[in-house]
């Protein structure tokens, strides 16, 4: 498949991980015409090759997968002990003696990827790094489509040269993780008005635009500034297929009002959420928080423990900066209405 035969609608569905992006939604979002994709970063690969299974009994059309390109750190016991004190206030507040230690830091990478290669999805995009070349050249013997995840130029080159299909160029005031890995993630500024039209003149590829898309009328922008597509994640969020927790869904649609803003205290890498306890709590010792995936396993239990409660102020908010535009509805019936707009 090539990267225009991929596309009936120029939409696709941001790949959320954490439960968000369930094959439901992933289906009905392909089943409406537009692409849908599932996030596999953060699961074993039996676990990826079930929900794909789920994603084809519900929808014969083209879908995404989506992973984090990282190796397994194996940080210190100091470093281990270093993250565990700073989290002390968050789980003291608890009520915890000790803070739980993870059994696994993260899911590996490489055996993912072997995944990836078996199923055959239509494409596949990538966050937190970047493939070499021969990964890129097993994918497409594989028939499947190559897509690197961008936040400045010099990332959207880099794709390029090693032979990506298209990037998505994600600008600042995108929801969840931001995908920097040239240079510091603090450096990575660029608005997503500003960022889609510098890589569009800076790659020859195609360039999926990300970062703030709620609507038909920010979907036609983004067209007119080169982009040949657009990537929605906050906007799927709050659909009756999306999986995140209910507590959560419900602050995002009644998100009037609730800054975003960007926090590596969650994580250990900079994500835009809506400010909550957790944040303010951490903001003072956050530049100093292991990086990820250590301090997001870390605050694992602490996550878990928030959802089990229904307490919102320690879970982790994911949302783009316009979040208060969100609409509340089924994923199918969103794509319909996009079109809509689009079109008018």
């Amino acid at each position: 498949m090539d990267f225009s035969s991929l596309f009936k609608l120029p939409i696709v569905q941001g790949p959320m991980a954490g439960g968000a992006t369930t094959p439901e939604l992933v289906a009905a979002v392909s089943n409406a015409g537009a692409v849908g994709a599932f996030a596999g970063s953060l699961l074993a690969p039996g676990a990826i090759r079930t929900q794909v299974e789920r994603i084809r009994s519900l929808t014969e059309r083209p879908f995404l997968l989506n992973f984090f390109v990282q190796k397994t750190p194996a940080p210190t016991a100091d470093e281990v002990a270093r993250g565990t004190e700073l989290l002390r206030p968050v789980w003291e507040s608890l009520g915890w003696s000790a803070l739980p230690q993870p059994t696994a830091w993260c899911e590996d990478f490489d055996a993912q990827f072997e995944t990836l290669l078996e199923l055959r999805p239509a494409g596949a995009s990538f966050t937190f790094g970047i493939l070499d070349a021969v990964q890129v050249e097993r994918l497409h013997a594989a028939g499947i489509l190559a897509i690197g995840t961008v936040t400045t130029v010099e990332e959207a080159r880099a794709w390029q040269a090693i032979g990506a299909d298209a990037v998505i160029a994600s600008g600042i005031e995108a929801g969840g993780h931001h995908g920097t890995f040239i240079g510091r993630q603090e450096d990575a500024t660029l608005t997503a008005r500003e960022l889609w039209p510098a890589v569009v003149q800076a790659v020859s590829i195609p360039v999926i635009a990300a970062g703030g898309i709620m609507n038909g009328a920010d979907i036609k922008a983004a067209l007119a500034l080169g982009a040949k597509a657009v990537q929605m994640g906050t906007a799927f969020l709050v659909t009756e297929e999306s999986g995140i927790h209910p507590a959560y869904k419900h602050r995002l649609i009644d998100a009037e009002g609730q800054p975003t803003r960007l926090t590596r205290s969650f994580s250990g890498r900079y994500a835009r959420g809506i400010e909550n306890r957790f944040m303010r709590q951490m903001a003072a010792s956050e530049a100093q928080v292991p990086p990820y995936p250590i301090q997001n396993a870390l605050t694992g239990s602490i996550r878990a423990a928030a959802a089990k409660a229904n307490d919102t102020e320690l879970m982790s908010l994911w949302a783009g900066a316009n979040v208060a535009r969100a609409r509340p509805m089924p994923a199918g019936r969103l794509v319909e209405l996009l079109v809509s707009e689009l079109q008018s």
